[in-house]
């Protein structure tokens, strides 16, 4: 059980390795916490509390088709201005890629916030293509990577709009060469159904619990953990 002094350790009290529901809480404000941020905690505790059976459950499938999704919370932080940037990647339905990360320099428009977070997911999907190939797993090419900002999607289909964008050059060539290798495909998603969008910002009841059951987060004793006919996996949360 947590108690207040593994609460004021840091962060590895709070590791979020197993609660990508919680990764937005647990990855900011770890250095130098203050009251509000005690209360945070504490709210993270009641939140724990209230599903203590709640985990991440990895299903027998013998699908291997990569999928990710890119978000980012424009100028989000009130002291910085910088925006936080997540992301989450699933090999066939299983989750096994995500993070809640804010960016290291200030973004001037949404459409640079969302790129900059498409150039660090298609990072973790080279990263996890090579991974898969050193155990002789085929990866369908191009990964589906779904964004729901239209003006980012834009610079990597338009040549004339990175004129614009010179600022962006070492994202642009990472994106713009992974699309043209067609290791990607970035098509857009509606708002709604961005799953990552549980990684940049704090969501209301209802969407939030549907998009952490997108996650592949379920109650032990849910009925579909039973699914699949094989060696199901299931790892609990805190």
């Amino acid at each position: 059980m947590l108690k207040e002094d593994d609460l004021k350790s840091g962060p590895m009290a709070l590791n979020n390795s197993d609660n990508p529901d919680m990764s937005i809480k647990l990855s900011q404000f770890v250095n130098a916490p203050r009251e509000a941020h005690w209360k945070a905690a504490l709210h993270v505790l009641k939140y724990l509390k209230g599903a203590p059976s709640k985990g991440l459950f990895y299903l027998v499938q013998k699908q291997f088709k990569l999928e990710a999704f890119s978000d980012a919370d424009w100028a989000t932080c009130p002291e910085t201005r910088r925006s936080l940037s997540g992301f989450c990647i699933f090999l066939g339905n299983s989750l096994i890629s995500w993070k809640t990360k804010k960016q290291t320099t200030v973004s001037k428009s949404s459409a640079e916030a969302e790129y900059r977070t498409m150039a660090s997911t298609v990072c973790e999907l080279q990263w996890i293509t090579y991974l898969l190939k050193d155990f002789f797993v085929q990866v369908h090419t191009p990964i589906m990577l779904w964004c729901d900002n239209q003006a980012a999607l834009h610079i990597i289909s338009n040549p004339v709009f990175h004129e614009r964008t010179k600022h962006l050059d070492i994202d642009c060539h990472i994106v713009l060469n992974q699309f043209q290798n067609v290791l990607i495909q970035p098509p857009k998603i509606a708002s709604a159904s961005q799953i990552a969008d549980v990684f940049t910002k704090a969501l209301p009841d209802l969407p939030f619990n549907n998009l952490i059951s997108k996650l592949g987060m379920k109650d032990a004793n849910h009925s579909q953990l039973e699914e699949g006919g094989g060696v199901n996996i299931f790892i609990k949360s805190l």
